[in-house]
């Protein structure tokens, strides 16, 4: 393994374990995620580059759009609960009592 290779798995497992074990605030779920991204398009934009073929071209601006549309979307969830709930804390985030 490569050190660049290993550099992205590291970022993208740091990130998982992050989601995993620091869910205090739906903010830092939503910062763990967006590292978890940036690391998968960073590590494909790199494979796209090694491979020097044309066919997965589209395949990392793909991945960065679905990554902005994924972010608008957390943090449309984040207006939406801090202004139901009064704050993003995950404890307090209920779907029973919806």
């Amino acid at each position: 393994m490569t050190p660049t290779h290993f550099a992205f798995s590291t970022a993208f497992i740091l990130g998982l374990a992050g989601l995993a074990f620091h869910r205090t605030h739906l903010l830092s779920a939503l910062l763990c995620l967006e590292g978890m991204m940036l690391s998968l398009f960073l590590a494909l934009s790199l494979w796209t580059l090694e491979l020097n073929t044309t066919n997965f071209s589209a395949s990392p601006m793909l991945l960065l759009a679905f990554s902005a549309c994924e972010a608008s979307a957390g943090l449309a969830l984040l207006v939406a609960t801090a202004r139901t709930h009064g704050s993003d804390r995950l404890q307090n985030l209920n779907l029973l009592q919806c």
